[in-house]
């Protein structure tokens, strides 16, 4: 094993000769450094942040193999294809290789061929793996989505927690730990989880500024989701579902509308699931509503928008699955729909999953602990940046982040709300706490369905008092109750919507409260609306779009002809900067964000042919 370089200028020209890029990010120059000292670090950067290039670079700067951790084969695949069109020589060893492929890697690796060798947790401790690595001169262990080995993180797997085994056998090799979502508690367990020796402890900025937040009660879902997706036409977007069934009636359901969408979820066939994310990165698709699990392989920089249609499972989850927006950097939408029952319907998922466990509600209390503080952020009216950032023990400056639907002033109080609220809860009382929210909806609005009549609650004194209001919006107001302790909402397939201490106050006028309604989003691309659409004027400016498109288009095709994610060639950033600058030679190419020798050496040419033959 060589010395590792001690100087800042190895570094970036490293950075420049398979990157293209002339600096660093925040933080990823201690995380490099420290690697290259070979200590113990413990990395928490946002996704998008650049955790891989932590480990990756210093790989290529010193001898040996550095062993990369991974959860998912798309995403090693996804980087390895990356790093091998700049001729980086990495490799991945997992159970999807084709017969006679991991010989060949193993054979490879053992001549010295490899600098990274990326592998699965449940591979990594097999007994055959274990020979390999006692023949290879191991520089370093990483273990990406480290998150996963910590009780208290949103995405535990138990197979994570044997990773510290390779601690005793290789006690003289660095460990780094890297995740995107790891709170101060989350932190203290992967340390010790992963017996950390004085490791450097580096968290980056967890808020994202190029993104903007926006949650909205869910009223009809088809026409959200699609108003949403019509401002981001022709461009990536992940809209994540509870369920399987939800994916798959969605994508449907937005095919009527004439936009190409397809369901992913692990109900799909491997082969199945591998075309959808093909498809995605090579930008033969755009639409993919899908489970939680979709996005963690995908390495696609120009998502634009991420929608969730049902609140996630844990800020945790939710600050990952968005952060797979804006990638690149540029300007990207992340809308949460969102209702009331939506924690109902997690509690029960997260008690059902926990039934095995020897003590089943200690199995499942740190995962309702995580739903308690996505609930509390969804139901906050207060900027949502700044909730993100405080929940991650950080603090944050602005007063004003102009990139969320509170900041941007889009919510609108309801004109006379607590004394709304006192007839819904008063309405609850008069049904006995023995209906939901539905049929209670029904009665405020003077409805005459059968269910009424039957229990002739058309005599009820609070029949009709909100008859002017919409069916929808009522639902609204009682799930921002329930939010506020107002009302509860039972469990069980049939909730029914219940008193709380706090009613009886309401009733009393000893309670105020504020309800809210979402502004209707303007459609059109306004300069005054650039950052509610989640389109920057900043990120195009000087852009020929024209020009911009041509790259985008060449992009696809090298992308599908070399079997590869589109991001790999370039990302949208370079391809924005390449059509700011419009360079005529290479050398002027390589001035442009995102392009250094490997990559003019690959693609540049064809590229510049592009730029120089267009005409404004």
């Amino acid at each position: 094993m060589t010395d590792a370089p001690t100087s800042t200028a190895p570094i970036l020209e490293t950075l420049g000769q398979y990157w293209g890029y002339d600096e660093l990010r925040p933080q990823q120059h201690e995380a490099i450094e420290a690697a290259l000292a070979g200590r113990d670090s413990l990395v928490v950067l946002p996704t998008g942040g650049g955790k891989s290039l932590c480990y990756q670079l210093p790989a290529a700067l010193c001898e040996g193999t550095s062993i990369v951790v991974s959860p998912l084969i798309a995403l090693m695949k996804d980087q390895i294809d990356g790093l091998n069109l700049v001729n980086f020589p990495a490799a991945a060893l997992h159970g999807a290789l084709a017969d006679g492929e991991a010989e060949e890697i193993e054979r490879r690796a053992l001549v010295g061929e490899y600098r990274l060798l990326y592998v699965a947790p449940e591979r990594l401790l097999t007994g055959r793996f274990l020979r390999l690595l006692d023949r290879l001169d191991v520089r370093s262990i990483s273990v990406d989505e480290a998150h996963c080995i910590s009780h208290w993180g949103h995405d535990f797997r138990p197979e994570y927690r044997r990773v510290a085994e390779l601690r005793q056998r290789f006690p003289k090799v660095a460990f780094h730990a890297y995740t995107a979502t790891a709170t101060q508690r989350v932190r203290e367990d992967i340390a010790q989880q992963l017996q950390l020796r004085d490791p450097a402890v580096l968290i980056g900025d967890f808020d994202r500024p190029n993104l903007v937040y926006r949650i909205i009660p869910r009223v009809n879902l088809l026409d959200q989701v699609a108003e949403v997706l019509d401002r981001h036409k022709s461009e990536a977007a992940i809209i994540y579902c509870i369920s399987r069934k939800n994916t798959e009636d969605l994508a449907e359901r937005l095919g009527t509308r004439g936009i190409k969408a397809e369901a992913y979820h692990a109900g799909l066939s491997s082969q199945e699931r591998r075309r959808i994310q093909d498809d995605f990165a090579q930008e033969r698709l755009d639409v993919v509503t899908a489970t939680v699990a979709f996005g963690m392989g995908i390495d696609r920089s120009d998502v634009r928008c991420v929608i969730h249609t049902a609140l996630p499972k844990s800020l945790e989850a939710y600050q990952q699955e968005t952060g797979r927006a804006g990638r690149d950097g540029l300007d990207a939408e992340c809308v949460l729909f969102q209702s009331g029952s939506d924690a109902t319907r997690w509690a029960r998922l997260i008690s059902e999953s926990a039934l095995d466990a020897p003590d089943p509600e200690a199995a499942s209390a740190p995962q309702l602990a995580l739903l308690d503080d996505i609930k509390a952020y969804a139901r906050q009216m207060r900027c949502r940046h700044r909730a993100l950032v405080e929940h991650f023990g950080q603090s944050y400056e602005s007063d004003d982040c102009n990139a969320c639907d509170v900041c941007l002033k889009e919510l609108l109080e309801v004109p006379d709300s607590t004394l709304i609220a006192q007839k819904i809860v008063s309405c609850v009382a008069r049904l006995e706490q023995r209906f939901g929210a539905a049929h209670v909806a029904g009665v405020l609005k003077g409805s005459s369905t059968q269910r009424i009549r039957q229990y002739e609650h058309e005599r009820l004194t609070t029949y009709g008092l909100l008859r002017n209001e919409s069916k929808d919006r009522l639902l609204s107001f009682m799930d921002q109750l329930v939010d506020a302790d107002l009302l509860t909402r039972t469990g069980g397939d049939y909730p029914v919507l219940a008193l709380t201490e706090r009613s009886v106050g309401l009733l009393r006028s000893e309670e105020s409260v504020a309800l809210y309604a979402a502004k209707v989003p303007e459609k059109t691309r306004s300069s005054s609306s650039s950052r509610r659409t989640g389109q920057s004027e900043a990120d195009w400016e000087g852009v020929d779009h024209a020009l911009f498109q041509k790259l985008r288009d060449l992009r696809r095709s090298i992308a599908q002809e070399n079997n590869v994610p589109a991001y790999v060639v370039f990302g949208d950033a370079a391809l924005r900067d390449m059509a700011r600058r419009k360079p005529m030679t290479p050398n002027e190419m390589l001035a442009v964000k995102g392009v250094g020798p490997q990559k003019l050496q690959a693609f540049g040419e064809v590229f510049l042919d592009c730029v120089v033959n267009h005409r404004d």
